[in-house]
């Protein structure tokens, strides 16, 4: 444990954006779940929102610098794959 009162600080802060960080990073494995599973119930109509919010939630993880954006890319090509298989 660090004697340093800022580093003390730091720690804490560090803890706080990790699990904001982990609960978002989260949520976003499950909109990207959810796409597949509406691909895979061949519904289209819930296929398409599902698919709008996980570039959302992809799209806000980048700017956030949670996720790299090569991570970013290639699952928005995959999703849009997917979904393009059922029009």
């Amino acid at each position: 444990m660090a004697n340093i009162k800022q580093q003390i600080k730091r720690i804490r802060t560090n803890e706080k954006a990790r699990q904001a960080n982990q609960s978002f990073k989260s949520s976003l494995k499950s909109a990207i779940k959810a796409v597949y599973a509406a691909v895979e119930a061949k519904d289209v109509e819930k296929a398409t929102t599902a698919l709008n919010l996980a570039y959302k939630k992809l799209d806000k993880a980048e700017a956030k610098h949670i996720v790299h954006k090569n991570y970013v890319a290639r699952h928005k090509a995959e999703l849009a794959n997917a979904v393009n298989t059922l029009k």
